[in-house]
């Protein structure tokens, strides 16, 4: 294993790039290169660190010669910061600042592409400090938006999907009024639906499988006075999403969808005719999937994801205790 980078492997790496016989520009985009790298595969926070220290060093050389590249400094310190774990919102703020200084710069000197990324690293900045009251989601989703203009489905699948994804959940966050949130959460499930269209099983299998756990989620959840058909919609969706997502190869994500595939169940009459006989059997069903679930969360350790599971579990099987003794 690769060592994490310390204070001192920087310091030397600075060293060298500063005696190295290069203009200031190839020594400055030598730097960049050098944190983007360290960012791509941190082993640890201390590794974040470190590349907003090669960014900041990068920024400095800048001065007022290279707006291009220290805009891309910025970025590369705006995205550094919002992966460091923190559960305050100092480094979400710092982020922020950094995103909205640099975006001017990119707008007039940068690709549409790289403008698009930042746009869509601003909106999940935004969205991380709206609980917080320190953002408000409608800003969230314009970034995000801006950025669909240039990520469209046929050349950027991968970022279309997420956006959407995004966009979906920003609107599901939304906490107004029930008439209010009734038409968010309509926006949530046709922003999930709009995407799958130009999404498919076969072509983008990661993303769609995505988009399918969360439309099913959000359908799920859907304030209705149609909970039945709404929880059908979900399994259906929750199966898409298995078609690629399996114990083997995507552990985790296959513990997800089954055990949402399980809420769905819990709530779902056996008989959809005779809804007053209840559901024994989708219990079963729900409770066989709760276990393989909390298996897999437990085996890669999980805990907070298995102790959720373990506590439905608890709960199903009280439900079919009461079910069992009406019978």
């Amino acid at each position: 294993m690769t060592p994490s980078i310390t204070d001192s492997t920087v310091k030397a790496a600075i060293a060298a790039i500063a005696s190295e016989s290069a203009t200031t520009q190839e020594k400055i985009e030598m730097l960049i290169e050098l944190a983007h790298g360290l960012q791509k595969k941190p082993k640890t926070p201390q590794d974040l660190w470190s590349t907003v220290d090669l960014y900041k060093r990068a920024c400095e050389m800048c001065g007022d010669d290279y707006p291009l590249l220290k805009a891309r400094a910025k970025v590369g310190i705006a995205g550094a910061l919002k992966s460091i774990p923190d559960e305050g919102t100092e480094l979400l703020l710092q982020a922020k600042a950094a995103y909205t200084e640099a975006l001017p710069i990119l707008q007039q000197l940068a690709s549409k592409e790289e403008i698009a990324e930042a746009q869509m690293n601003l909106g999940l900045v935004l969205q991380s400090l709206v609980p917080f009251n320190l953002a408000q989601i409608a800003d969230s989703i314009k970034a995000y938006q801006d950025a669909l203009r240039v990520f469209n489905s046929e050349k950027y699948p991968e970022e279309y999907a997420i956006l959407h994804n995004n966009i979906a959940i920003a609107y599901l966050s939304i906490s107004t009024g029930m008439e209010q949130k009734q038409l968010c959460e309509g926006l949530a499930v046709q922003t999930f639906e709009s995407a799958l269209k130009q999404i498919n099983l076969i072509e983008n299998p990661r993303e769609y499988a995505m988009l399918q756990n969360n439309l099913g989620n959000a359908l799920q959840y859907l304030q209705s006075t149609h909970p039945v058909e709404n929880n059908l919609r979900a399994i259906a969706a929750y199966e898409e999403a298995l078609k690629v997502r399996n114990s083997h190869d995507t552990p985790l994500e296959y513990a997800n969808t089954i055990s949402n595939k399980a809420n769905a169940m819990f709530n779902l009459p056996d008989d959809l005719e005779k809804p007053e006989k209840g559901n024994p059997q989708n219990l079963l069903k729900a409770r066989a999937y709760y276990q393989e679930a909390w298996e897999i969360f437990t085996q890669h350790q999980q805990l907070e994801q298995a102790q959720v599971v373990a506590q439905a579990l608890q709960e199903l099987e009280i439900e079919l205790k009461l079910q069992q003794e009406k019978l």
